[in-house]
């Protein structure tokens, strides 16, 4: 079963909305879906594939669904500009590993855990908002996408917890505040260190 508590900092899974049959999908909304079944999955066979086996099924879909290099840019905030192209690479590839790690540990299992996706996307600008929400057996959780446009393709640049929360926004203080007293390094160090008590016992 999936842990409730710590959806406030992570995440998903679905029962896609059924639509005419004449209406294409949304790709950004497709996008979502296609990330969901592949969770779902996972989570089927948590016990299984164990956490590792889990990482693995989870690593290929997170790349095509997150922006990681954009969120990892937003993370860090303005500081970003002054990094090199090798730490600014240490970076992204560290909160990879978290991403796919937060999703691993806690959708470990299945539980009739369904997510319900809103087939018309919002636009914002130049970027578009996939509002859907988690439903459990005794609550519904709203969990917000924005997404722009990567390689061609819709991809999360943001999550909404709660469906106004700023993920990007809740870590931007803690990363830029290590950036600015311990480096890129010191981030890495703190990145990994998450990951670590997230996979612990795991």
């Amino acid at each position: 079963m999936f842990r409730l508590s710590m959806v406030m900092t992570f995440l998903l899974t679905p029962v896609f909305p059924t639509r005419a049959a004449d209406t294409a999908p949304d790709p950004a909304v497709h996008q979502i879906e296609v990330f969901y079944s592949v969770l779902i999955d996972a989570m089927k066979q948590g016990s299984q594939i164990g956490l590792q086996g889990r990482y693995r099924q989870l690593t290929p879909i997170t790349l095509e669904t997150f922006d990681l290099p954009a969120m990892a840019r937003l993370s860090v905030g303005p500081s970003w500009q002054t990094l090199s192209e090798m730490d600014r690479k240490s970076i992204t590839d560290a909160f990879e590993r978290m991403t796919v790690a937060n999703y691993a540990k806690n959708f470990a299992s299945f539980a009739g855990e369904k997510f319900t996706v809103d087939p018309i996307a919002k636009m914002r600008n130049d970027d578009k908002i996939v509002e859907t929400q988690l439903l459990t057996l005794d609550r519904a959780v709203p969990l917000n996408y924005r997404m722009h446009l990567a390689d061609d393709k819709w991809k999360i640049v943001d999550i909404y917890l709660n469906g106004y929360v700023s993920q990007i926004a809740l870590r931007r203080a803690d990363f830029a505040s290590t950036v600015a007293t311990s480096g890129a390094a010191g981030l890495v160090k703190k990145i990994d260190n998450l990951v670590d008590k997230q996979v612990a016992g795991g």
